[in-house]
């Protein structure tokens, strides 16, 4: 245990939804809890509220905006870091952490603090990209992350920390049962799917998520099981919707208008995986964690997912039964009509928010620890 409490600055574009942002709430919740100081740089967003909440400090600087007028965050970080004595700058984005190693730089040593950066993704692999890896230590989400890193930024591999990534298992148990005013809504809305074999894809309509080869396997399935049918959970990028008005004609061409229901964003998606036979995640580029994967796992719902990126390293865990191969739309298919014969998901699993707030911790207090003793 630190003697005295830290202050940890995490730098991200902004406060809106997605796995990065939902990671910098979850660590700020496990600084306060622990008694220390939790400061976010970011443009406010919809998670902004939930955040100071929690008693951090929200600092609404928009330090993810790709222009030259964000150079002048640099001195504002640098006065930020000083006047509150951060031990620790942690930047979860590129431009981010730029501004913050630039910030840095020109520090003295003896109150600088000490840097953490996050790889979140496969970025494309350049000088730009570079400085996620910059960080005292390196954090990975996965270990699909950490090969990408010592593949590409192999000068990193010594400080690279894999911390994946977790669900809240308070949030998320395996004995959840949806609520019965839930069901009588979704019941009164859906009248046309009693007795349905929901089989689930979680996610935005983007090209890379795989709805196109679900469509695939939902008509496949029905051919035998014709009690399946599809959801599609999860909405279009807004101002980019030409790639949902063709997953609505691959629709029609395979003559599923009764056998696909697009609803659109969710906020019910725990509902929804635990009332469905099976959750699909089928990515066409490995995803760097598969924070979906392992939501539906936990509730105890099947996953049938290709075998690449972290939604493998989570099905090879927890349910390999799930793992297929990556495009075999076919083996998917056979492996959700048998899906009630398999074995049931583990019902516990090292993947958890609470294992990875204190992994996460132990490098901060780590760090911290290692420049007290430089000082002293």
């Amino acid at each position: 245990m630190m003697e005295r409490p830290l202050t940890v600055v995490q730098l991200l574009p902004e406060l809106d939804v997605g796995g990065v942002e939902r990671g910098t709430i979850e660590i700020a919740q496990a600084l306060i809890a622990a008694g220390h100081h939790a400061i976010v740089v970011a443009k406010p967003g919809r998670l902004s509220s939930e955040l100071t909440d929690l008693g951090a400090t929200l600092v609404p600087w928009p330090i993810g905006e790709k222009r030259v007028s964000s150079l002048r965050y640099v001195s504002q970080l640098r006065a930020l870091f000083a006047t509150e004595a951060v031990d620790i700058v942690h930047a979860r984005s590129r431009l981010p952490a730029w501004l913050g190693w630039l910030a840095l730089r020109k520090m003295p040593r003896s109150s600088r603090p000490r840097w953490v950066t996050t790889v979140h993704g496969p970025y494309s692999v350049n000088r730009y990209s570079r400085i996620m890896c910059s960080g005292e230590r390196v954090i990975a989400i996965s270990n699909f992350i950490a090969d990408y890193i010592n593949s590409h930024y192999p000068q990193s591999s010594p400080r690279v920390t894999v911390i994946p990534r977790g669900v809240d298992r308070r949030l998320y148990p395996y004995d959840f049962e949806p609520s019965a005013r839930w069901l009588k809504r979704w019941r009164e809305q859906h009248t046309r799917l009693a007795q349905k074999k929901l089989i689930t894809i979680p996610g935005r309509l983007t090209r890379w998520k795989g709805h196109e080869d679900f469509l695939t396997i939902i008509a496949l399935a029905r051919q035998q099981q014709p009690a399946i049918h599809g959801l599609v959970a999860g909405g279009p990028h807004p101002g980019k919707k030409e790639f949902e008005n063709e997953l609505h004609r691959k629709v029609e061409a395979l003559g599923l208008q009764d056998s696909v229901s697009f609803l659109g964003a969710r906020d019910d998606l725990r509902e929804l995986l635990k009332i469905s036979s099976a959750a699909v995640s089928i990515t066409a580029e490995p995803e760097a964690f598969g924070r979906t994967t392992i939501e539906a796992l936990s509730l105890g719902t099947p996953v049938i997912g290709y075998d690449h990126g972290g939604t493998g390293e989570i099905l090879r865990d927890i349910f390999p039964y799930g793992l297929v191969e990556v495009g075999n739309v076919q083996a998917a298919t056979d492996k959700l009509l048998a899906i009630e014969k398999a074995p049931a998901p583990a019902a516990t699993h090292p993947f958890t928010v609470a294992a990875m707030q204190a992994a996460t911790l132990a490098v901060y207090e780590e760090l911290s620890g290692d420049s007290q003793r430089e000082k002293s």
